[in-house]
This record gives structure tokens, C-alpha cells and sequence, in this order.
């Protein structure tokens, strides 16, 4: 290609014809500053950038737009920075993806003139930002460019203390750039898309994005944060996307929009941190706290705290794609209460209509004939049944004439069904949930549902729209990754409305900025094999890293590997798992074969042991939950959240902390060994009661089956259940024991657990 400039090609992804058709404009020293209220403004020059062979340099004469950007303060560790659109501050007010936190006040900022620029300062005298206005000369390009070089060059200091610079001159010539601090792309006169760069450190580390199956460390990545079908936990697509990220340099920046981003983490230019936000506005919140867990606490302190669950949610839910009848599930109940395996909920999938997959809100008569009857059947069992549905409407379903007629469905401009891989169902369209009528009327479908006796709704699906409809509220550009958000609020709403605020949950698939308040989230379709495993734990970790307190995922995956649907998974990995889910905030089977531990004869015995040691661990994991609704922290957490000045930690994503105090090392390879990390500390072997310095690698450890490597925080006491239940409704809480793990523990067959539970 004759014509190649890095920055237009590889960040912005133009080809020479769309480079051709839209205009660059770069962000150059600001012109003043000014004080209104609480906030600075700054009045910043933009230049239109001309693409010529290799170089990007300033139109002559310079075609120069002049933008405000908007600096406010929230507390003492949260500064944002708006690009005003049409010269109006946005309104927060009708923002879903922000949930603000009553504790949050905004700061009274004011500007000091400095020899080399401006530092914005809040009431406290603490500097938040720093701006450079002095131009510096650069006599050598004069002949490249008539006038010195202008960028816009800052220093943001979200919590008083740690630098966020952009990166200011990431050029090998100023006509050669890999980044721009600031910018944006014009289209047809309007602005179509912006983007920023920040500098990066050689030894930088990232983490979060939300659902990112990638290694810990994202540095040297990119991604295109844009809510799509995974089709599985082992690529760079991703059903969860979150615009916030972390920073071992001790700051995560959240980019408030819905549109798509294109972000690239020391990727492109492996000195900047920068991204394409496909908006007409940028609103940028960069945040501090001084640790991992208050920097995800001060974020979902803008995007809001993860609701508490239920405690039969923490029991073991059972599923398969999917149960057909209320026979089928009966016998399901009967035969997991007479092995003797714990279990709180049946999930029927798509099988509970008159036809598979046409969802229409209503239990099949044939097949459920009397559904009243049966909800409170299982009630009595300890039984919650959960229901599978999604947001589409299909054709030859009683709700496609009311759907199109009553606009509950967006209009298409041009007919494009959305298919499925799994059935001959053709779907019309997603519900609009930017049309408050159309939520209304499904949230009454779900309430139908709710009080008749089903304990919760599945909210398949959500990550993709129909693009060519006219949605009532949002082009569709803004609305794709925000869909997910609207869809989950209107199904948790109802489900609190009816069921109470103790008793509301989800169970979600997509996810968006906000979407944590609505758990629990579950990580898609995985594939029934060790690289499904290990990419579903990666998952939940980068998740946890993005606000989210609950995750679960597939045990012990969901589709068969080769035959999507008739291969079922190794026992060994069955077994493994399992392991690995007792110790996840929640646990489900589930898959295109059958996933009852009876069906695994040869392994039902273990598996039958560690859904004891779940029950058991469920007054550990309610506490757990109900720290993480309060605070920063996840369920399954990262080792970088207890470990953050440890590099090692940044690495590690096959392994993770059960809330405070297990940390918990899966199996997933056939063999049984694996190398495990101990961080720092004192650490007791679960099963031995051996205590272990921390700070070293165990080397070829091997675990048996019906083991896995599994460490207590040394002196911890937690609360369990010294007895075996059949359902959570069985527990009393008079009854709650405290097993510390001090000198008085010998090892788990001596505890108070191993009496009734053999993991040998």
C-alpha cells in the first residue's frame, strides 16, 4: 500500500477510500481556562489533519475547531473530563449506566496560572490536573510544518497522587503519529467518533474490560469493546463488555458511552493506552482510591453496587439444553435427592414452551399442564425452577401481531431475520426496551410468570440488535451495547416488584457498564474441554475486575466437544469442574447432554462429596456476597486484589481467592499436576493442615481426583454448615459453626467437616 500512516490504519482502522472521506482533527495546546461553579473549562484548538503518503500533519491554512472540555471532581479520588457536546454539559439524569452514590459529592475546583500552564486545584488544595500551555519550539521540523507542533499535553491526578498522563507526543516525526492525545474524526460535517491516548509505562499492566478471556495482563492487546455472541470463551469476542479498565499504576479509567471502542492497551503504540470512542462526545472518569479494591469500589460508586441474591441461589442449580416436561424434571428431583446430592433449583431451558425455542411466555399445556400445581410442588421439595427466554419475538407466535402492531418491536428499514443456530425458529426482531410501553408489556408476561411460582427469569441473550430498525429511543449505534443493560433492568425490576427485594435475581448472559447491579451473570457457552475451563475462569476473573460481585459459568461446559450436541464431557473433567464451581459465587450444570452427576457413574461419588463441601461453605459464600455488595471486591476474586504489589499476581489467571480468605488452585489438565502460586503469607493446606510460607511456587503438584490444590489464610475462622442438608431450606442458622484454621486445625478429616464429608 503506497499510502500508510499508522495512527489512521492500524488505531483508527480506515482504508485509504474512508480516509478519503472523513476528516481528522487533533487536539492542540488549550487557549484559556475559565471557572464556572464547581468546574474549569478549557477552550481547546483542534487542527484538521491531512493525510499525504506517510505524513498526517495540520491543513495550510489550518482548518481549526475550537471545543470545551469540562473538568469536574467527585470526593477525593475521581476526576472527569467532558468534550461538550454542541457546547452543552450532558445531562447525567437520563444516563441508565449511572447509578450515582449518595456519598459522592461533587468537588468546588478552581485553576492557578503556572509557568508552564494551569493546575486545576480542589478545596482541599490537593492538585487533580495539571495542563501544559507553554509552546515549546521545535525549529527542526520547520521545513515538514510552517508551525511548531501543537498537542494537548496533561497530567491527570484522579486522587491528588497518581499521574494519568496523556501522551502528548507519541510521534517519530510530528507527521508521524501513533497516537493522539486528543482528537476526533468529522463525517459529513458532525463528529462521528473521538479518541485520547495516555502514556504508558515499559512495565505497565492492565486488567478488566469486562469479560475478557484473555490472560490476566492485557498489556499489548487490542480489543473492540462491542457486545456480541461469544460463540464460546476462547476468542476476542466477548458477551460482556465494560469500557473501564485498571492500571498496575494505580488508576482505572471508565469511558462513559455505549457506542463501540476500540481500545488498545500498549498494542499499537506500546507507549500509550488509547482508544476510538464511536460517539459524537467523550466522557472520560479517571480513578483513584490507592488500591484495586477502591478503585473498583469508587467505580461502582458512579455505575452502582451489585445487589444481594438469595441463599438458595448459592445451592446447586441443574440444567441441561434443556429439560421437556414436568415429568422429566420430577424425575430429575427424585433421583438427585435419592443419591443424596444437594440441590436448590431446576432450570428448564427452551423446552418449556408448546414449541422448542418459540418463546411466548407461557408453559406448554401439554407438556405442563398444570403449572401452578408443579411450582409449588417443587416448593415444597426445596425446589426453585428458573425459566430460560429471550428478548426476540418469533414469526407463528401469539405476541408477533401485538409486537409489530403496538411497535413493542422497532420497525426495520429493510427485513433481516434473526436466525438461530439451533432450531428453525426465525425471530423478527428484539424488543425495544427504549419504548417504556414495550417494557411494560413484558415485564406483565414476566409477572404472570413470577406469581404463579417461578423463582427467576433466565435473560438469554442481549448482545445483539437488529441494526437496520428505527428503536424508539437511541439510534442503534448507541443502543447495541446498551441493550443489555435496559433488557436485565426491566426482568430484575419486575422480579423485585413481585418476589420481594430478598428474593430478586437474574440470570444474564450480556453485560454493559451498570449491568452488575442486576446479578447474577453467568460466562456463555464454553466448550466442554480444558481450554474451555481455563477460558471461562479468565472470564470471570476480568469480570470481577469490572464491577461484577457474582459470577457463574457452565459445569462442565456447555457444548460437546467434537458433536456439539451428543458428545458429553470426560469424567475427569466433569469432576474438575465441579471443583472449581463449589468455590465460584454460584454453581450450575449445564449443557447440551445431561449434566446430573448420576449420569457419570464412575465419578458420582466424588461429585456427590464436593456439592456436600458446597452446602457447607454456603454461610462462607453468604458472607462473602455480602461483603462484595458493600465494597470493591468480587465473589472470585483476582490474586491482584490482596497482591497488587506483586507482579507475579498480574500474570495469573488459573488461580483465584473465595472471598477473603481460600485461595483456590483448579486441575485442568488430565494429568492432575499443575504448578500453584502461594502469595505472601501464612498458608494452610485444606486437606493436611500443613502450614506454608508464602511467596513461592509449588512445582509439579499433583492432586488426584478427588482433589484439588486448595490453601486457607492462616488464623481464619469461617463460618460453615456441620451437617448435610438436601437444600438450602433445610438450613438453620442456629446451627452455624465457626471452623478457624489456627493451630487447633489437623487437617480437613479431623475438622468438623470431615465427618460427614470424605474428600480422600
Amino acid at each position: 500500500m503506497k499510502q500508510r500512516n499508522r495512527f489512521v490504519f492500524d488505531m483508527l482502522d480506515q482504508d485509504v477510500p474512508e480516509a478519503q472521506r472523513e476528516v481528522i482533527f487533533r487536539a492542540g495546546t488549550p487557549l484559556s481556562i475559565r471557572e464556572e461553579s464547581s468546574l474549569v473549562a478549557l477552550s481547546i484548538p483542534f487542527f484538521q489533519q491531512e493525510l499525504t503518503n506517510l505524513f498526517l500533519h495540520a491543513v495550510q491554512p489550518p482548518r481549526i475547531e475550537t471545543k470545551n472540555m469540562v473538568v469536574r471532581a467527585y470526593g477525593p479520588s475521581i476526576v472527569r473530563l467532558t468534550m461538550l457536546v454542541d457546547g452543552k454539559v450532558p445531562s447525567d439524569e437520563d444516563n441508565p449506566m449511572l447509578d450515582w452514590d449518595a456519598s459522592l459529592k461533587k468537588e468546588s475546583l478552581h485553576s492557578k496560572q503556572t509557568d508552564g500552564g494551569w493546575e486545576i486545584l480542589d478545596s482541599q488544595g490537593s492538585c487533580r490536573m495539571r495542563i501544559t500551555a507553554k509552546q515549546e519550539s521545535r525549529e527542526i521540523w520547520s521545513t515538514l510544518q510552517p508551525e511548531p507542533p501543537q498537542t494537548f499535553d496533561a497530567v491527570v491526578l484522579p486522587d491528588g497522587t497518581s499521574p494519568v498522563p496523556f501522551m502528548a507526543y507519541d510521534d517519530f516525526f510530528p507527521a508521524q503519529s501513533e497516537s493522539f492525545s486528543l482528537g476526533f474524526v468529522e463525517r459529513d460535517g458532525a463528529i462521528n467518533r473521538w479518541m485520547y491516548s495516555l502514556h504508558t509505562k515499559p512495565q505497565e499492566k492492565f486488567v478488566g474490560t469486562g469479560e475478557r478471556f484473555a490472560p490476566m495482563n492485557l498489556a499489548g492487546k487490542t480489543f473492540v469493546l462491542e457486545n456480541t455472541d461469544g460463540l464460546g470463551v476462547n476468542s476476542r469476542r466477548a458477551y460482556k463488555n465494560v469500557p473501564f479498565y485498571l492500571s498496575s499504576e494505580g488508576y482505572g479509567l471508565l469511558i462513559m458511552t455505549s457506542a463501540h471502542v476500540r481500545l488498545s492497551l500498549a498494542d499499537i503504540s506500546t507507549r500509550a493506552a488509547q482508544a476510538v470512542v464511536e460517539d459524537d462526545g467523550l466522557d472520560l472518569f479517571f480513578i483513584g482510591g490507592g488500591s484495586i479494591e477502591q478503585i473498583v469500589w469508587n467505580y461502582r460508586k458512579l455505575t452502582g453496587f451489585p445487589s444481594d441474591v438469595p441463599l438458595w441461589s448459592y445451592g446447586t442449580w441443574m440444567s441441561r439444553m434443556s429439560y421437556f416436561s414436568a415429568d422429566e424434571t420430577r424425575l430429575v428431583v427424585k433421583k438427585m435427592r435419592e443419591g443424596g446430592f444437594p440441590l436448590d433449583v431446576i432450570h428448564i431451558d427452551t423446552g418449556w414452551f408448546e414449541k422448542d425455542w418459540k418463546c411466548e411466555w407461557e408453559f406448554s399445556t401439554t407438556r405442563f399442564p398444570s403449572p401452578a400445581v408443579y411450582l409449588k410442588e417443587m416448593e415444597e421439595q426445596g425446589i426453585k425452577v428458573t425459566l430460560w427466554q429471550l428478548p426476540c419475538i418469533a414469526k407463528d407466535t401469539k405476541n408477533y401481531e401485538t409486537a409489530q402492531r403496538q411497535r413493542y418491536v422497532a420497525p426495520k428499514s429493510e427485513h433481516v431475520a434473526l436466525g438461530s443456530n439451533f432450531s428453525e425458529v426465525e425471530f423478527d426482531g428484539n424488543i425495544d426496551f427504549t419504548n417504556p410501553d414495550a417494557v411494560t408489556w413484558y415485564q406483565d408476561m414476566l409477572a404472570n410468570l413470577l406469581k404463579l411460582g417461578v423463582a427467576a427469569i433466565k435473560t438469554d441473550f442481549g448482545e445483539v440488535i437488529e441494526e437496520h430498525a428505527s428503536y424508539f429511543g437511541m439510534p442503534y449505534r448507541k443502543l447495541h451495547n446498551l441493550y443489555a443493560l435496559l433488557y436485565q433492568k426491566a426482568a430484575y425490576e419486575i422480579t423485585k416488584e413481585v418476589k420481594g427485594p430478598a428474593e430478586a435475581m437474574i440470570w444474564a448472559r450480556a453485560g454493559w457498564i451498570g449491568c452488575q447491579r442486576y446479578p447474577i451473570h453467568w460466562g456463555g457457552d464454553c466448550a466442554c474441554s480444558w481450554d474451555g475451563m481455563a477460558g471461562s475462569l479468565r472470564g470471570g476473573l476480568h469480570l470481577g475486575l469490572s464491577g461484577f460481585a457474582f459470577w457463574s459459568h457452565d459445569v462442565p461446559g456447555f457444548q460437546g466437544i467434537p458433536s456439539f450436541m451428543n458428545s458429553r464431557p470426560d469424567n475427569d473433567l466433569y469432576i474438575r469442574w465441579t471443583q472449581m464451581g463449589v468455590f465460584t459465587s454460584h454453581l450450575r450444570y449445564h449443557g447440551t447432554t445431561p449434566r446430573e452427576p448420576y449420569e457419570y457413574p464412575k465419578v458420582e461419588a466424588m461429585a456427590r462429596e464436593w456439592l456436600k463441601l458446597r452446602y457447607a461453605l454456603i454461610p462462607y459464600l453468604v458472607q462473602a456476597g455480602k461483603q462484595a455488595i458493600g465494597s470493591g471486591f468480587p465473589v472470585l476474586r483476582a490474586l491482584i486484589f490482596h497482591h497488587e504489589q506483586d507482579p507475579m499476581c498480574w500474570t495469573i489467571d488459573d488461580e483465584f481467592y473465595c472471598g477473603e480468605v481460600f485461595l483456590v488452585a483448579p486441575v485442568m489438565q488430565a494429568n492432575g499436576i499443575r504448578d500453584v502460586y502461594l502469595p505472601a503469607g501464612e498458608w494452610v493446606d485444606f486437606y493436611s493442615g500443613q502450614v506454608l510460607s508464602g511467596g513461592v511456587w509449588l512445582k509439579s503438584l499433583y492432586s488426584p481426583l478427588a482433589r484439588m490444590p486448595l490453601f486457607v489464610k492462616r488464623n481464619s475462622v469461617i463460618p460453615v454448615y456441620p451437617e448435610p442438608v438436601q437444600c438450602t431450606a433445610e438450613m438453620k442458622s442456629g446451627n452455624v459453626q465457626q471452623l478457624r484454621f489456627d493451630h487447633t486445625y489437623t487437617g480437613f478429616s479431623d475438622s468438623v467437616l470431615g465427618r460427614f464429608i470424605d474428600l480422600s
